[in-house]
């Protein structure tokens, strides 16, 4: 149940939706598509602390992001790793960037002992289908995926100023393992996060997960002094299973 609670995670860490029919979805109000205002952060390789608590259980192991960004494209790679067991979830997201932000092609699942999977983002017909099953939905710009949603939030943060604020929202259409859905997420106060790079004051944004929902609650910490990375992520499920990655370092990419 750990590794199927992390591959939901999905994050930038490495932040699986409830799909519709199997024929393209038309447009309704659960899925938005809002225009806004982004400014990526600069490309950077990120490594995090990661702990899981799961039935009274403690597991700890790392997570890596290495972020690229430029030139009209993106690619982003993350990989978690727990001790004992070894690489749990190997995940890439790349596309393009529109003017939406982030505009996913490609993304791909590797878990622990299971085949790979995959979303594919057709712009050109203005689909996305998953290997997992045949279900489609509609791309009407915007979308993402679970580990490309933590820095099109992180961009749209970046650009939006004193919009970001306290009691704000910001929907999403994210797509998950065989599913896609509309998540928003709630800016809910700055505080300061304990990290690799010390204190870290951050800006705490949750998404909670709907009342009978088997979905995860994600709190998601954007640092403005740091490019509005994300400092910390935490993913919980009930009372009894939580995972939270927090920033050990930044580094500007060597290539």
């Amino acid at each position: 149940m750990l590794l199927d609670n992390i591959r939901k995670a999905g994050v930038a860490c490495t932040l699986a939706l409830a799909l519709g029919s199997t024929a393209v979805q038309a447009a309704n109000p659960a899925h938005p598509s809002v225009k806004r205002a982004f400014e990526l952060p600069p490309s950077a390789d990120l490594q995090y602390d990661l702990s899981a608590r799961q039935r009274g259980l403690s597991l700890k192991g790392d997570a890596t992001v290495a972020w690229r960004a430029g030139d009209g494209k993106y690619d982003l790679q993350v990989e978690s790793r727990v001790a004992i067991l070894g690489t749990l979830l190997d995940n890439r997201s790349q596309g393009a960037i529109d003017e939406f932000g982030l505009a996913p092609a490609e993304f791909s699942e590797k878990r622990m002992r299971k085949d790979p999977t995959s979303i594919t983002f057709d712009r050109g017909e203005k689909v996305m289908s998953f290997s997992e099953g045949d279900k489609t939905y509609p791309l009407k710009g915007g979308e993402q995926d679970r580990v490309s949603i933590t820095w099109q939030l992180a961009a749209v943060a970046r650009a939006a100023g004193d919009k970001f604020k306290p009691g704000s929202e910001w929907p999403f259409f994210v797509a998950g393992r065989s599913s896609a859905e509309a998540w928003t997420f709630k800016v809910v106060k700055r505080e300061k996060v304990k990290t690799g790079l010390g204190q870290v004051d951050a800006v705490l944004v949750s998404r909670e997960a709907l009342p009978g929902s088997r979905d995860q609650s994600i709190e998601v910490w954007l640092a403005p002094e740091h490019e509005w990375y994300p400092v910390k992520i935490r993913f919980t499920e009930g009372d009894k299973e939580t995972i939270e990655q927090t920033l050990k370092s930044i580094a500007k990419p060597s290539n």
